[in-house]
This record gives structure tokens, sequence and C-alpha cells, in this order.
């Protein structure tokens, strides 16, 4: 019981992490609070981490009822679910700039650059949703809260890099943040790829 709980714990932050990536995102938590004094910086990323972690929280608690209020069964969710992970995978992969745009203008409450673009969609965006869900579709309360801590271990991880994000960068360097962007992007297809595969099996065995 214990080796399944330890596999568990440790695919969860894999997934987390890859998903989330705490470094790639670091260069695009600079952009956003491009001209914020240290004090709003340090706002912005406590707003948005404590967000994040609420609306995934949300969903990993009320999943299986949101699955049964909807009638979504696990074989479609894993398929559409694993397309989207592909899909998210693929975009890192080919470099691609985030749509998510930051109008230069001055904003008078940091909590709403927090809340988006920072906390939805880069952080709790729908490929974390659908991870979180689908860790939770087959999971009994002790792997909900280990999901729950696991993530919360994730956004914790992501503050840290976003207050460390001027040093981050200086550090590791641009070229290589874009090297771990990709394998990170190369992870999550072959996630995708695994995740769409299992929903097509378990469609046949019903």
């Amino acid at each position: 019981m214990y080796e399944n709980l330890i596999t568990f714990t440790f695919s969860a932050l894999t997934a987390f992490f890859a998903i989330m990536n705490p470094i790639a995102n670091t260069p695009i938590f600079i952009g956003l609070v491009d001209g914020q004094n240290p004090k709003q910086k340090k706002k912005t990323a406590k707003t948005a981490c404590i967000t994040a972690f609420l609306i995934v929280t949300v969903f990993i608690l009320l999943g299986k009822y949101i699955f049964s209020a909807f009638g979504i069964t696990i074989p479609a969710f894993k398929i559409t679910g694993g397309i989207l992970l592909f899909y998210v995978g693929f975009e890192m992969l080919q470099s691609k700039k985030s749509k998510i745009k930051h109008n230069q203008i001055e904003i008078e409450e940091d909590d709403t650059l927090a809340i988006s673009p920072l906390a939805i969609p880069i952080l709790a965006g729908p490929g974390t949703i659908v991870t979180a869900m689908n860790f939770v579709t087959k999971s009994d309360f002790i792997h909900i809260g280990i999901l729950i801590a696991s993530f919360a271990i994730m956004i914790g991880l992501t503050y840290l890099f976003f207050r460390l994000s001027d040093k981050v960068v200086s550090i590791l360097g641009v070229n290589l943040i874009t090297v771990i962007r990709k394998i990170m992007g190369l992870i999550l297809a072959i996630m995708g790829t695994g995740m769409t595969i299992e929903g097509v099996k378990l469609a046949f065995l019903n």
C-alpha cells in the first residue's frame, strides 16, 4: 500500500511540475509584472498562487460530482484531456509565444493581473485542471489528500520562483529555460498520448 502511495505521489508531483513548470513560467511572470516595484511583485505572486490553488482544489474535491452532474464518462474525459495535454505540449515544443497579452497600462489593483492572466489560465489553466481531475477520477480520500498536498508543494515552488524571478533568469539564462520548456513540452505530449490511448481502451472495454 505504501509503495502505491509513493508511486501516486511521485506521479502527481511529476505531472503538476510538467504542466505548471515554475521555471518556464518565470519569464512569463517577469514580463507581466514589468514596471511593478518589489512590494507589488510580491503581492501579485502571492495572490496568483493562492487563487490558482483554490481553483484547482475545488476541482479536485468536486471532480466526481462534476462528472456525475454533467454525465461525463471517464473514457471521454481521458481522450479529451489527452488531446488537450498533447496540444499544450506540442505548442511548448514549437516555442509558441503565449497568446495572453498584457497591456502596458498602469493598473490600480494588482489583484487584476494576479487573477488573470497569472492565476487563470497560466497557473490554473485547462491543462492543470485536466491533470488534477484525471488523478481524482478513481481516488479515495487518502489519494485526494496527497493530490492536494502535491499541488500545494508545486504552488509553493512556483511562488518561490516568482519571488526569485530576476535571480532565476540571471542564473539559468534564457537559453537553458527554453531547453527546459521544450523538455517539459515533450513530457506533456507523451502524457497526453498515453492518456488518450488509455481512454480509447476503456471505451472499447466498456
